[in-house]
């Protein structure tokens, strides 16, 4: 199963938002530079979840998004259903009259039965979930850093600038 890049951004970037549920709005291009996506993508896509009821928007010099609803009252498979529709991994399974072997296909039961797992993961898994996931992960990652220190003489080479 692949991720379409409109719901990687958009999980990022709601995920992002519940990291600082209740400090206020986010800025797009805080939001951007922090996700590393683009930022004229997300201007689209944060319109997209403002109407969608995910977000709510406010423009001006103290405007920015926030989240609708608290983080834990947002799954991804809401998300994804919002951002890309058909989450399927086989057209057959939506639309089984345009398939001659519906009927009569070994395959589908398995896809039917992934599909309904996939749809359980992510209906059980939250902003909340991902979130607390998240600033664990950036803790973790912040801890393996070395701290800088002063550049050892030897590595000063003399007459090179640095």
């Amino acid at each position: 199963m692949r991720i379409p890049m409109r719901v990687d951004y958009g999980v990022r970037a709601l995920v992002e938002l519940a990291m600082r549920y209740g400090e206020g709005p986010v800025q797009t291009a805080a939001i951007a530079y922090r996700q590393g996506i683009p930022e004229p993508y997300l201007e689209r896509l944060m319109s997209t979840l403002n109407k969608s009821g995910f977000v709510h928007s406010r423009r001006g010099p103290q405007g920015g998004h926030l989240l609708a609803r608290p983080p834990h009252h947002v799954n991804l498979y809401d998300i994804m259903q919002e951002l890309d529709g058909n989450a399927s991994p086989l057209d057959c399974l939506t639309l089984p009259t345009d398939c001659r072997f519906a009927d009569s296909c070994a395959q589908k039961e398995i896809w039917q039965s992934v599909e309904e797992s996939i749809q359980r993961v992510l209906e059980a898994t939250t902003l909340a979930h991902l979130a607390e996931r998240q600033s664990a992960l950036i803790d973790e990652a912040d801890r393996r850093q070395p701290i800088a220190g002063p550049v050892p003489v030897a590595a000063v080479q003399p007459g090179r600038a640095r």
